[in-house]
């Protein structure tokens, strides 16, 4: 990638807040409240990164998903990717999480992917509203990518197929 992903003078937020929700860097710390959401939503949750991905398995322990939090967090740290996990305003339960990573397009500045607990997902559109102007106002990216939101699937591999 010529250019790097976020400007070295910018710091990522590490937390974020509004009226609906409370965001904050995904983290091993919060592994029991995020492993409860992914695996009580966990079969409409499969495939929200693409359908090559099992994530999340049915058999997924929370020993592993510990660990898949110790990366995001380390990623987060060394500034190539950036996901945080989505509370309510009380903080007290886990909605879901956003991801924001670079994007293999030229005609893209980022890629996010997000998702939400079947028991909130009446929050779905408000979540995305909230991280389609987030990403635009604080990180200032013009042009992200929704893979299987704003594009299908299979527009999005075409358009990796581009580079």
């Amino acid at each position: 990638m010529p250019n790097p992903f976020i400007s070295e003078t910018y710091e990522p937020p590490k937390i974020f807040d509004n009226k609906y929700f409370h965001f904050r860097v995904l983290e091993d710390e919060i592994a029991e409240l995020d492993y409860e959401a992914v695996m009580s939503s966990q079969k409409r949750l499969q495939g929200i990164f693409g359908s090559g991905f099992e994530w999340p398995r049915s058999d997924m322990t929370l020993e592993e998903s510990a660990a898949s939090l110790k990366v995001h967090k380390q990623e987060f740290e060394s500034r190539q990717a950036f996901a945080y996990s989505v509370f309510n305003k009380s903080k007290n339960k886990c909605l879901g999480s956003v991801y924001i990573d670079p994007s293999d397009s030229p005609h893209f500045q980022c890629v996010v992917h997000l998702w939400i607990r079947n028991d909130s997902i009446e929050l779905d559109n408000e979540l995305f509203q909230t991280v389609r102007k987030w990403l635009s106002e604080e990180w200032h990216f013009s042009k992200a990518a929704f893979p299987g939101r704003c594009i299908s699937w299979e527009d999005w591999s075409d358009e990796l197929k581009i580079v």
